[in-house]
């Protein structure tokens, strides 16, 4: 994410070389979701160039790459997964979570076989899954096997807010988009760690955004006075102004508690001048 082109040159300096991306990035939020691990496993070497550009303090939330999640749905993958965890092991403490998506298609039926998973995962990381079948949300037994199954594991369960976003038809390209692609799915707030993660989905207008994201502020502002360490992350369909909305979920936040630290100052786009 934080070479999205859209946040180059307007809050982002530009041209950086691929090296000093991320570290810019790092003064606008203190957390990333790893998204392109889906695709492609990085090389260790780029892997260890994200983590020389941030602090040890950084919370990198990694997604498992798509032929162990979607092609292989979590069986014969002992060698994919044994790449990925050498790639991103220069991340150290900065991998904050390993983020299990799992396809709609990943059904009750297949808790087995998600139990069998997470029983073989090594012990050093926190992990985190995110189910997108509608019987997860719709079926309390199926939630509350979900949970337990999460719960012996010490894994969170990952909910991806879209109410918002689906309270009223697409206005735009970028939501047009979205609407066929993002899951449909009720809102769920229950943290089962001391790690909860959140992935909210808003619309292109920041007021329909914010409106949105109210009853998060609540739900976040108690779990860091029970003592854990949420990781909210905030998108729109194009995610043109994401930095600077996810900067105003944290001062929203901080406004109903204080003693929260703030985030670090954004560099200038441009070099700073005498005149």
């Amino acid at each position: 994410m934080w070479t999205h082109p859209s946040w180059q040159g307007r809050l982002l300096p530009h041209p950086l070389p691929p090296g000093e991306r991320l570290r810019s990035y790092a003064t606008w939020c203190n957390a990333v979701e790893g998204n392109t691990t889906f695709y492609a496993t990085p090389a260790k070497s780029t892997v260890e160039t994200w983590a020389e550009q941030v602090s040890p303090d950084f919370r990198f939330v990694v997604k498992l790459p798509k032929p162990i999640t979607h092609e292989r749905r979590l069986t014969g993958i002992d060698d994919p997964l044994r790449a990925f965890l050498e790639a991103i092991e220069p991340l150290g403490p900065r991998a904050h979570a390993l983020w299990v998506q799992l396809p709609g298609s990943f059904a009750p039926t297949d808790l087995g076989t998600l139990a069998g998973f997470l029983r073989r995962l090594p012990s050093a990381y926190s992990y985190a899954v995110e189910v997108r079948h509608r019987a997860f949300f719709d079926d309390p037994r199926s939630a509350q096997l979900l949970e337990r199954i999460l719960t012996t594991a010490g894994a969170e369960w990952v909910p991806f807010d879209t109410t918002a976003f689906f309270q009223s038809p697409p206005t735009s390209d970028a939501e047009r988009d979205a609407w066929t692609k993002k899951p449909r799915v009720p809102r769920r707030s229950s943290a089962l760690t001391d790690r909860p993660i959140v992935r909210y989905l808003g619309r292109d207008a920041t007021d329909r955004t914010v409106e949105g994201w109210q009853p998060w502020l609540d739900t976040v502002t108690d779990w860091l006075r029970e003592g854990r360490s949420p990781t909210v992350f905030i998108h729109t369909p194009d995610n043109a102004d994401a930095l600077t909305l996810a900067r105003r979920f944290h001062a929203d936040v901080r406004s109903r508690l204080p003693e929260l630290a703030p985030l670090p100052d954004p560099l200038p786009t441009e070099p700073l001048t005498l005149f």
